[in-house]
């Protein structure tokens, strides 16, 4: 029988392991048995969007409460700092962040949560985390990056290990994770049991919430509650920082302005705004992120410094884009936007201050892959990313040439694109000499995906920035939404070399086996 939580479950969130013995006193285990009279952790912890002195630490109260954090840079918690945090109340399913300031560079810091539960005053027990602060000087730098987590129906599948991906990443002991969209399957409802091909049954923990599309909020949040459920998952975001962006499926397949959900049955609320806006209240709510000012609070866009070597630019392809089209518009129009006029400048502002060696671009969906998205009303094919065919730069290509050529002109070096979304690994090195357009420098593009989800592809390239295939992962011709017990399940890891500036990048499986890498050799200014 497949397990049915309830909706206040008593699996409890676990914490850092893995770090070998600095982490030997901070550990807590994956799964606690909560004492009902004292408040819990039903989501368990994470952090991000850590900088040299700062960073976000999250978590989740099963009841209406205080946060506290503690953190020293000893796993003994000697010479610990206590920081009073805010409430966590129903407005935010009683999830809480705390932005910790005041801290070292370039360090490990340890941190441990506590409740105060609001109706009594009692404490609860303390989970532990762990992060490293940004470095003030040049030393060798790795993280990790993919995307696409509990997809096409495989959800938790306790007797497989859970999403083993996240222990094998964690097993890499990267400084940081950049998580390229799809954190959630809002559209994807995960059913009890799926039959494979060989006749044998995938088995899903199940939920309430995930048993249909999501629509209102609690299903919405209950999408994010699902994954952190998974046991290696907690582990994960419990020992390292994280940098999340979103893409589409934390709303809906594909969605633009253009989605219309008249003619679909699994939706009886029909407003694609409305469920926008609640998908954006979830996403914010469970991202460990620091959030934006108030003029623009949803915003998702964000540069994080890693000190000298690297920065890394966040980047939204969904909330600012036209409507999904046939997308060869000859020339901008109201629908051919993909970044937006504003954030397309905030990009190029940023790339030209920028003094990191490194120029990591972090877009959740490729540049030079076509991404189909069904016909429009004349039958022709319409498409979800920026790619549209060989030939010249149309439609949403517009956005991408000018800020290519602007990297040209203003003689930005060492950018480097990372993405995921199309559920396979590829490498990608883009060349004006294999183009159509030709105003820019070369460049590679490097997708790594799924982290948990079905494995498709490949994608059919499109020429108009020339991109060379040298590397791909991805499933046999016809053989389409591969489970994770396949093992095509990829993340990809960065290392940056302190002492010379190289870059090496690596492709990496289920297991943490590198498939591929390559080095890049930094230009200098």
């Amino acid at each position: 029988m497949p397990l049915l939580l309830p909706r206040r479950h008593l699996l409890i969130a676990g914490a850092a392991g893995g770090l070998g013995s600095v982490l030997a006193h901070a550990q807590a285990p994956a799964v606690i048995t909560r004492d009902a009279a004292r408040p819990g952790f039903p989501s368990g912890v994470q952090s991000g969007d850590v900088l040299a002195d700062r960073g976000i630490v999250w978590s989740r109260s099963d009841r209406p409460a205080r946060m506290w954090v503690e953190w020293s840079t000893s796993a003994a918690f000697t010479n610990l700092r206590r920081v009073r945090g805010p409430h966590a109340l129903e407005a935010t399913d009683h999830t809480a962040r705390l932005d910790l300031t005041g801290l070292p560079a370039g360090q490990d810091i340890f941190y441990r949560v506590q409740w105060e539960d609001l109706a009594g005053g009692v404490l609860s027990e303390s989970m532990s985390g762990h992060f490293r602060t940004a470095p003030a000087k040049a030393g060798d730098v790795r993280f990790t990056w993919s995307g696409d987590t509990a997809g096409q129906g495989w959800g938790i599948n306790e007797d497989f290990g859970g999403m083993k991906i996240y222990e094998a990443m964690r097993q890499r002991n990267p400084d940081f994770f950049i998580h390229s969209g799809d954190t959630i399957y809002a559209d994807g409802p995960i059913a009890a049991e799926v039959k494979l091909a060989d006749g044998t049954l995938w088995r899903n923990l199940v939920t309430e919430e995930k048993s249909k599309v999501a629509e209102t909020l609690k299903e919405f949040r209950g999408a994010y509650r699902y994954n952190q459920l998974d046991a290696p998952l907690r582990r994960f975001n419990s020992e390292v920082m994280q940098l999340w962006q979103w893409d589409d499926h934390e709303v809906m397949n594909n969605w633009s302005s253009s989605k219309d959900l008249s003619g679909d049955k699994r939706y009886t609320e029909k407003s694609v705004p409305l469920l926008v806006a609640r998908a954006s209240r979830a996403f914010l709510e469970n991202a460990p992120m620091r959030w934006h000012a108030q003029q623009e609070e949803e915003r998702v866009y964000r540069r994080i410094g890693w000190g000298p070597l690297l920065d890394v630019f966040m980047l939204d392809m969904r909330s600012y884009r036209g409507a999904n089209s046939h997308n060869r518009q000859t020339a901008p129009d109201a629908d051919t936007p993909f970044l937006g006029a504003e954030q397309l400048a905030w990009l190029q502002r940023e790339l030209k201050a920028s003094r990191a060696l490194w120029k990591v671009i972090a877009a959740d969906m490729p540049i030079g892959l076509l991404v189909a998205d069904g016909q429009d009303a004349q039958g022709r094919p319409k498409f979800e990313a920026v790619a549209n065919g060989d030939g010249p730069v149309l439609g949403h290509e517009f956005e991408i040439a000018q800020l290519l050529s602007f990297i040209k002109r203003q003689r930005v070096r060492n950018t480097v694109w990372l993405t995921a979304d199309v559920h396979y690994t590829a490498a990608h090195h883009y060349h004006p000499s294999h183009a159509q357009f030709h105003d820019f420098e070369p460049f590679w593009e490097f997708v790594s995906g799924p982290l948990h989800a079905g494995t498709f592809g490949p994608n059919a390239l499109d020429d108009t920035f020339g991109p060379k295939v040298e590397f791909v992962k991805a499933p046999p011709a016809g053989q389409v939404n591969l489970p994770p017990s396949a093992g095509m399940q990829f993340f990809g890891e960065v290392q940056i070399e302190g002492r010379t500036g190289a870059m090496t990048v690596h492709l990496r499986d289920l297991a943490g086996t590198s498939l591929w890498h390559t080095t890049l050799a930094p230009q200098r200014y």
